[in-house]
């Protein structure tokens, strides 16, 4: 989590000079090489209907990611991760059965509202949380898709997944950054970034999944958003108010609380932000 979200605040660094499409565009891209390089997905023929399940998965994967720093662009780091925790959240609630879960529906549901511009007077920019709300449905469409693509060959689902996403974000990139993402330094910079933001925390992620049950990683991957506000603050010094600590306070209380309550393993809750 702390490779991701200070991947994050490199990645806003980089706003100023390519853009949050021109630095989506490199992160993907650069994550979409590496997975490609070490999963070597051609080694095995694709059918056409699997195919079009990681073709699916990669649109979902690659709309998350261009959309979560366009609104990022506009938004501090730990709210906009909680606001985005609105789609894993809702698959999980959805996919619930239980009563009490319509505690944690309420929660999360507050959360949100405290986040919203109508909620208060120094709210968040509303383009940017309408931006960072697709980026939740990208992330729930990602779930499900990804569940799909998980029957298939995990190193070819997600490296081909990966090489769709960078597909589809890179016209947008290249559209807003042109020929600055061809510049030496920032191509260095590019390949930082997918190390810090892909490479790195999602190996870590794969070795905690092999020692930690899935219940009790999905609790721990709950704390994103606080980790997110940290970041924010430490390296970017955004400041948030007293009433967004207390919505990104409410979200993970209710990323918790659906993740502790739930009887089988939420699957859904450890298909993380690629």
């Amino acid at each position: 989590m702390v490779s991701l979200q200070c991947g994050a605040t490199f990645a806003k660094s980089l706003f100023p000079v390519l853009g949050a499409a021109g630095t989506s565009s490199l992160r993907v891209g650069f994550s979409a090489l590496i997975l490609v390089a070490i999963w070597r997905p051609w080694r095995r023929i694709l059918p056409l209907r699997e195919a079009g399940w990681i073709a699916q998965y990669g649109a979902a994967l690659g709309a998350m990611n261009l959309l979560f720093y366009l609104a990022l662009a506009r938004l501090p780091l730990g709210p906009a991760v909680a606001i985005e925790f609105a789609g894993p959240l809702s698959v999980a609630l959805i996919a619930s059965r239980r009563r009490s879960d319509f505690l944690w529906i309420g929660l999360a549901v507050l959360g949100l509202m405290l986040l919203l511009p109508i909620a208060t007077t120094d709210g968040l920019d509303p383009i940017g949380v309408v931006l960072d709300l697709g980026a939740a449905a990208a992330w729930a469409l990602y779930i499900l898709f990804g569940q799909r693509a998980g029957r298939i060959d995990g190193g070819q689902a997600v490296s081909l997944g990966m090489l769709t996403a960078a597909l589809v974000v890179a016209p947008f990139g290249v559209v807003e950054a042109g020929s600055a993402l061809l510049a030496p330094g920032v191509l260095l910079a590019g390949l930082v970034l997918a190390l810090m933001s892909s490479a790195l925390p999602y190996s870590l992620e794969m070795v905690a999944l092999r020692r930690l049950d899935r219940k009790s990683f999905g609790v721990l991957m709950s704390l994103e958003p606080a980790v997110a506000a940290c970041a924010g603050l430490m390296l970017l010094g955004e400041r948030i108010t007293l009433v967004q600590c207390l919505a990104i306070g409410l979200v993970i209380a209710a990323s918790i609380g659906i993740t502790a309550g739930s009887r089988r393993p939420p699957r859904e809750l450890a298909l993380l932000e690629a």
